[in-house]
């Protein structure tokens, strides 16, 4: 078999300088996803998971086809930004700010208790405490992509613990950077509380003005500019100026450029036109199975071949699980039992935002390769539970008129 693939797959091993490089690695992710994927649902489970073990399939992990280079990294980072603008323009900002104690509540005390949790447990087995705090950062943040898949694909988007979910999801965002500012700062060991000070205003401001008034703003100007333009699909391109800007905007200001995108989604809410809507929903379609096939490729089984480690890497992923669970559901309980039990599984996720504070901790050499390695699991692990535990959820889920789906009563 290897000497049948060895022509092909030498192009991927000779990297990407060669010609065949970019569209040999488009076909294999994009296909093997798209073929698990519809493998998962037949069987009746999440497409998402199948995606994700695509990335397995193909990686480090068993085949060794494709790397997470930087291609596939800059790929996924697309994806996950058009997937958080599509659901930003199919939900409105109001709903958000009504949901915003309860969202606040959310996404405080899910960063509350993994980041002890991550942290009580490293600490426990005599790690230093710089290792100790920076896997509790790990542990923070949510990766809402993963989640708004899911809701959007079964229409549930406009359910109030769906609602919950996105609002908490964008304050945990700019907590999780907090946290991970600090303990970066803490780290090289000049912890600048004025830094963090002007860091946590700007992101917080940012996020609140576009939210708040982005949308009431761009019914106003989109439909006179557009009218004065007179290239081809001329609301579309001014949409995608506005992602990539808000986007841009977001990573200097310091949150991700995921939050960006989704606040550009929001901003168009209200104006964009179903010519829009499809045309978005096309470049979703085509860029988020590398957004979920990245997350798989970061596996790499390999790591775990020491039993130490795998022992680890599933108490820390037990410990990431319960920690959404008690701390997000703690925050929605006045909702009732049932929509705190959806929005503490929706909160579960920490796919690419896990890994990327991890990557950050070994590239300034506080962590090692083995505390690594159990992050990545506990990221991928969150990710690829989420998508079966959340169908579970949201079972029977009969869709309420909106004055009764945002009723607290």
């Amino acid at each position: 078999m290897d000497n049948l693939l060895h022509p092909v797959f030498a192009f991927l091993a000779s990297g990407s300088n060669t010609p065949a490089y970019l569209p040999l690695a488009l076909l294999l992710v994009f296909g093997t996803a798209k073929l698990l994927a519809e493998i998962f649902e037949r069987f009746g489970q999440p497409g998402i998971v199948g995606e994700i073990l695509a990335g397995v399939l193909l990686g480090p992990s068993v085949l060794h086809w494709v790397e997470p280079d930087q291609l596939m990294a800059s790929l996924a980072e697309m994806g996950a930004m058009f997937l958080l603008f599509r659901v930003g323009m199919e939900v409105k900002a109001a709903d958000l700010f009504r949901m915003g104690g309860t969202a606040l509540a959310v996404a405080t005390l899910g960063v509350i208790f993994p980041f002890l949790a991550g942290w009580a447990i490293f600490e426990s087995l005599g790690h230093r405490l710089t290792v100790s705090i920076f896997v509790g950062a790990a542990m923070v943040a949510t990766s809402v992509g993963i989640t708004a898949r899911v809701l959007a694909s079964k229409g549930l988007l406009e359910l109030r613990a769906s609602q919950v979910i996105l609002a908490a999801a964008v304050i945990d965002d700019v907590l999780g950077l907090l946290v991970l500012a600090f303990v970066s700062s803490f780290g090289e060991g000049d912890v600048n509380i004025a830094s963090l000070a002007v860091t946590a205003a700007l992101a917080s401001g940012f996020t609140v003005v576009i939210a708040r008034f982005g949308a009431g703003a761009f019914e106003r100007i989109v439909p006179k500019v557009e009218a004065k333009l007179s290239i081809s699909e001329a609301q579309f391109n001014l949409a995608l100026i506005v992602l990539f800007g808000l986007s841009l905007l977001a990573v200097y200001i310091g949150v991700a450029a995921i939050i960006g995108a989704f606040l550009a989604g929001l901003a168009f809410s209200q104006t964009a036109t179903k010519r829009v809507q499809d045309l978005a929903h096309g470049i979703t379609e085509l860029l988020v199975p590398f957004f979920l096939a990245h997350i798989g490729l970061e596996l790499n089984l390999a790591d775990f071949a020491r039993k130490e480690v795998l022992w680890l890497s599933i108490l820390l992923l037990i410990a990431a699980v319960v920690t959404k669970l008690i701390g997000c559901g703690l925050g929605a309980v006045r909702l009732g039992r049932n929509d705190a039990l959806r929005i503490g599984l929706g909160m579960m996720p920490r796919g690419e935002v896990g890994m990327i504070v991890a990557q950050i901790g070994l590239q300034m050499g506080i962590i090692d390769r083995p505390v690594y390695a159990t992050v990545v699991f506990m990221a991928v692990g969150t990710t690829m539970l989420a998508p079966p535990l959340l169908t579970w959820a949201f079972r029977g889920t009969i869709h309420a008129p909106p004055e009764e789906d945002f009723s607290l009563g």
